[in-house]
C-alpha cells in the first residue's frame, strides 16, 4: 500500500542528501547537541563572571 501523495521528484524544491545515512543524521544531530549545550554553559559563565565583578 503506497500512500504517498508524491508521484514523481520532477520539480522538486530540496533534496535531502543524506536522509539515507543515520550515521551522518546521527552526527548532525550530536554535533547540533553539542553546539547548543556549549552556548548555554559558556553563557552561564560570562553572566557567573559579569555578575561577579559588579
Amino acid at each position: 500500500m503506497n500512500t504517498s501523495p508524491i508521484e514523481t521528484w520532477e520539480g522538486a524544491e530540496a533534496y535531502f542528501t543524506f536522509a539515507d545515512k543515520p550515521a551522518i543524521m546521527m552526527l548532525f544531530l550530536l554535533l547540533s547537541v553539542a553546539i547548543t549545550f556549549g552556548t548555554i554553559v559558556i553563557a552561564a559563565l560570562h553572566e557567573k563572571h559579569a555578575y561577579n565583578n559588579h
